[in-house]
């Protein structure tokens, strides 16, 4: 009957019928006496649901039920609107890799009509790759979805997703919601192109900035070509922008770019989030968030322990509270399956993140209202209001508590049923009577699966229990015989209470057999269990080795007696105070006394200004854009990554101030961060507002791709030469153009189709203005000539040779022309192009009157700087003072910071190095390291960090030790290898 009062949904009702006679059915279906949640701020009591044809009609508690109608007492159950997931890819298969592996990389799109790059599709739909998968809709719907946004999951921009109904027993004609419900996005390229552009994370950050660009200019009417991309780009642009970004990083940044182009992207996150949730928060975007949390390590074996790091130990305790920690901050967001193996493992990571803190009524949110709102569809899905599709759960309780059994999910008005509620509960504690002995039977687990023990006085008995269509069957090998003969009875259930059948016995005998219910079954509810929140470890700043509980502060302090070198005409000053106040330098001199200021004793001790290396490819996720000979487009600043361990060991080397540079895959590449390295601080907070703006430019051997397999242009020197003349002819001609547009009156610009904005060339054009300064990557002194000679064509100087190991070849020539060195103290012979590199290069250089830096372009090497300057001393007689000019005030020049940076002088930012001992020496310890006045590197309390850590790490080892006890899953422990950055590293 339930089956005929439903809709028939096999065809569109203006399909013709030739199999019989064509009847509407008008029928309705009321479920009675059941606690309603309309929606998760609304509950009905004892209420009724009225559906017809899929939807519903009425709720509430006199609702009035007309005589075609079908009632379902549903007296003690609860009803739920079904769960939505909006990130999904239910019944479209993910595009594989071309076939025919190791081909070349190709550097043009290869589709004619279609955007540049074929990375970017938007003209992509979901619904032409959608083909329903009943299984898959299966373990949706037991999991308590009834409606999913699935899409490809394949490139940068991946088109459009379509909004499905989880209905088995409809077609598509009916369970299609929204054939373009959505416009997915990623920083991933597509995996069916060998398009070798983007690279790189900031290459996908440039290409999306560009799309946008070029997306406006488009609509404009201002090409004369057809774009099918952009036109659907435009076409799409109202529909809700998901952008799977996959971390808590990832996640700023695409806010960032969303912030840029005044989009609302709605992200796709990964579970860390609460590791920057202030960040977070403050972007205002709306997450949908994955319930995947990382299993325990077996960490029973201290070697395999040592694999695992403190921030990974940390992240499996705090993983389940990242839904909290939203709720509580104010995000919003949906919840989603994704990243999980199997959906089935969805409901007890929801029930884990309850227990860790998650608000039941947020949790409800984030499953029906929430993403239904996101979605536009909250007149249609994610409530039980008149005229909502009749999407909902019927369950044995609070759908949010462990105990709780999911009947059945209405999907569209169909039943599907999950578990048989109408099933007899048998659980229970019984006496089982054959043949003169008797039995303890325990029946336990879930009613509708239940499991059963079969005890004789206090030994076990082997037995095999199953329960199905109220029948029992148990088997069982009787105790003491010696022999693999089994009894087997089996009994209907009619009555919960007492269990009566017949039985076969090991000689083949026939009995009687009965089971009396001694005791009720005794369900500890979860509930019980979960009114106290799981407690986390604190997190920190950031939340790993090292990182602090509370952010320092800026703090008044005040160094007495110290020997300070001052990188002004003062020199070294001995016995000398010096004041730091409100981030700054504020007084040096001799008995200073200020209230309220803290005072440091530095008798014996030596106080300088921070290193700062200009050469550094730390703290970032990317160094280089291969994909084009010019990647000018790109800037180290989208991809700074503040977690990075080396910023607190370059601070525990006295390092203050460092310039990210892009690599050097390319004669042109990327923008430059300048960042201070204020260790707890987000990517924002670390880069130096109000730079000068800098970008890398690289010669030699990696640019011609000689260390790898290429095919790009250049492959030579001399065609290194013709890019550089080429990209500067296109800027200055680029420039021009735009120079002349907006020369133009008003009525003119009318008619004028706008030039096309262009960020590779906008950048070239603010090198030859000026507004740009070049550090380039160089070795041979004929490249080095060349370089110079280009500039001076076009009418501007390179500001910095980077590395020059050659530099004092053509020292001479770099004075005139006004360019600066920054190299290494004593690398040489490394590769054919250094061969001729020498230990006196900085002192040639520096005698030739070429300011000269010592940089590090290595992890480990940069927190020794005071030591590599020291070399100077020794290969070509520097003197002590100049030398530490090499890695402060001099690159600080190169930097255009010395108005800022690089000497001790009253107005200048307060980053300063106590050292235990002369500063050039290897047995001077950094005692601390100050950034504008805030500690952010103490010796002492490094020490007592490791400790601290130590202690914590031991404590997780044993909660995970005990999570493996309790028989909780487990993964093998690994070793996540930080990759160091250089230069050429792809």
């Amino acid at each position: 009957m339930l089956f005929l009062c439903t809709l028939s949904v096999g065809a569109q009702d203006y399909f013709p019928k030739n199999d019989g006679v064509k009847t509407t059915n008008t029928n309705y279906t009321a479920f009675t006496n059941a606690r309603i949640q309309v929606t998760p701020n609304q509950v009905i009591e004892n209420g009724t649901l009225l559906i017809q044809n899929g939807k519903v009609v009425a709720t509430g508690t006199s609702v009035s039920i007309p005589q075609n109608t079908v009632v379902i007492d549903l007296k003690g159950k609860y009803i739920y609107p079904s769960f939505i997931d909006m990130y999904s890819e239910f019944g479209v298969e993910k595009p594989k890799r071309p076939m025919g592996g190791g081909r070349s990389a190709q550097y043009d799109a290869t589709r004619e009509g279609f955007y540049w790059n074929d990375h970017v599709m938007p003209e992509k739909n979901a619904m032409d790759a959608f083909s329903f998968d009943s299984k898959k809709a299966k373990e949706l719907i037991d999991a308590g979805f009834g409606v999913v946004n699935t899409h490809i999951s394949d490139g940068i921009l991946r088109g459009t997703g379509v909004l499905v109904a989880l209905n088995t027993q409809a077609d598509n004609n009916y369970r299609i919601l929204n054939q373009q419900s959505s416009q997915f996005l990623s920083f991933s390229k597509s995996v069916t192109s060998t398009q070798s552009y983007p690279t790189s994370l900031m290459g996908a950050m440039a290409l999306l900035r560009q799309m946008y660009h070029d997306a406006k200019w488009y609509e404009a009417g201002n090409s004369n070509t057809k774009d099918l991309s952009l036109e659907a780009l435009n076409k799409n642009k109202q529909l809700p922008q998901i952008f799977d970004a996959g971390d808590k990083f990832n996640g700023l940044r695409a806010a960032k770019i969303g912030n840029e182009f005044g989009i609302n992207y709605i992200i796709k996150g990964s579970g860390n989030e609460y590791q920057a949730i202030q960040d977070i928060a403050a972007t205002k975007a709306t997450y949908i968030i994955p319930l995947d949390f990382p299993d325990a390590y077996d960490v029973t074996d201290p070697y395999q322990a040592n694999k695992v790091s403190l921030g990974d130990m940390r992240h499996w305790n705090q993983a389940p509270a990242n839904a909290s920690v939203l709720a509580q901050n104010g995000v919003n967001f949906a919840l989603t399956t994704a990243n999980l193996r199997k959906a089935s493992d969805f409901n007890a990571n929801l029930l884990k993140a309850i227990s860790y803190g998650l608000n039941k009524t947020k949790a409800l949110e984030a499953l029906t209202t929430i993403p239904a709102q996101l979605l536009g569809k909250s007149n249609e899905i994610g409530t039980l209001k008149n005229g909502a599709l009749a999407n909902f759960l019927i369950t044995s309780g609070d759908v949010f508590e462990n105990s709780t059994t999911l009947y059945e999910n209405w999907v569209q008005g169909n039943k599907h049923i999950v578990n048989d509620m109408n099933v007899k509960d048998i659980r229970g504690e019984y006496t089982l009577r054959i043949a003169g002995n008797q039995y303890s039977l325990s029946i336990k687990g879930s009613a509708g699966k239940p499991v059963a023990e079969l005890m004789k006085d206090s030994t076990k008995i082997a037995s095999k229990f199953s329960y199905s269509n109220d029948w029992v069957q148990l088997f069982y090998t009787p105790e003491g015989d010696g022999k693999t003969e089994f009894v087997r009875l089996t009994a209907p259930v009619t009555d919960t209470d007492n269990l009566n059948g017949t039985g076969t016995l090991t000689n083949g005998n026939s009995v009687q057999w009965s089971a009396v219910k001694t005791a009720p079954f005794n369900e500890r509810k979860k509930s019980e269990k979960t009114t106290e929140i799981v407690s986390t470890i604190p997190v920190t700043f950031p939340n790993k080795a090292f990182g602090f509980s509370e952010k320092p502060q800026q703090q008044t302090l005040l160094f007495k007696n110290a020997t300070v070198w001052t990188n002004e005409a003062e020199g070294i000053m001995k016995n000398t105070d010096v004041l730091i106040r409100n981030g700054k330098i504020a007084q040096i001199g001799q008995n200073l006394n200020v209230s309220g200021a803290t005072v440091i004793d530095a008798t014996g001790k030596h106080l300088t200004n921070g290193i700062i290396d200009e050469h550094s490819h730390i703290a970032t996720a990317a160094v280089n854009e291969s994909g084009h000979n010019s990647s000018a487009e790109v800037t180290i600043e989208d991809v700074v990554n503040p977690d990075d361990i080396n910023i607190y060991r370059n601070l525990s080397g006295g390092v203050t101030t460092i310039q990210i540079l892009h690599g050097s895959a390319n004669p042109i590449g990327g923008r430059s961060a300048i960042i201070k390295l204020k260790w707890g601080e987000n990517a924002d907070g670390l880069i130096i507002s109000n730079t000068p703006k800098f970008i890398k430019f690289a010669l030699g051997e990696n640019v011609k791709q000689s260390n790898w397999s290429g095919g790009r242009f250049p492959q030579s020197r001399m065609g290194v030469e013709q890019v550089f003349v080429d990209y500067f002819q296109r800027g200055k001609e680029y420039g021009e153009t735009w120079k002349k547009y907006k020369a133009l009156s008003s009525k003119e610009k009318a008619r004028t189709p706008m030039p096309r904005y262009d960020l590779e060339l906008e950048t070239l054009w603010e090198i030859l203005n000026e507004d740009r300064f070049i550090s380039c990557h160089s070795y041979v002194q004929s490249e080095i000539n060349m370089l110079m000679k280009v500039a001076e064509k076009f009418d501007f100087k390179v500001n910095t040779f980077t590395h020059i190991l050659e530099g004092y070849k053509v020292a001479d020539k770099m004075a005139t022309h006004g360019v600066g060195g920054s190299t290494f103290a004593d690398w040489w012979a490394y590769k054919y192009e250094v061969i001729d590199a020498i230990p006196h290069n900085a002192a040639i250089m520096h005698d030739a009157g070429v300011t000269v830096a010592i940089n590090s372009d290595d992890a480990e090497m940069s927190r020794r700087l005071n030591q590599e300057a020291a070399k100077t001393v020794k290969y070509g007689g520097v003197s002590e003072e100049e030398a530490w000019k090499f890695v402060t005030l001099n690159p600080a020049k190169l930097l255009h910071l010395d108005d800022r940076l690089g000497s001790i002088k009253p107005g200048k930012d307060a980053d300063l190095v106590l050292w235990s001992d002369h500063p050039l020496s290897i047995y001077a310890i950094a005692e601390k390291t100050l950034i504008e006045g805030v500690v952010y590197y103490d010796y002492t309390t490094m020490q007592q960090m490791q400790k601290s850590n130590d202690k914590e790490r031991n404590m997780l080892i044993n909660s995970m030790i005990e999570a493996k006890n309790k028989g909780m899953k487990t993964q093998a422990p690994k070793i996540k290898e930080q990759e160091l950055l250089h230069c050429d590293s792809l």
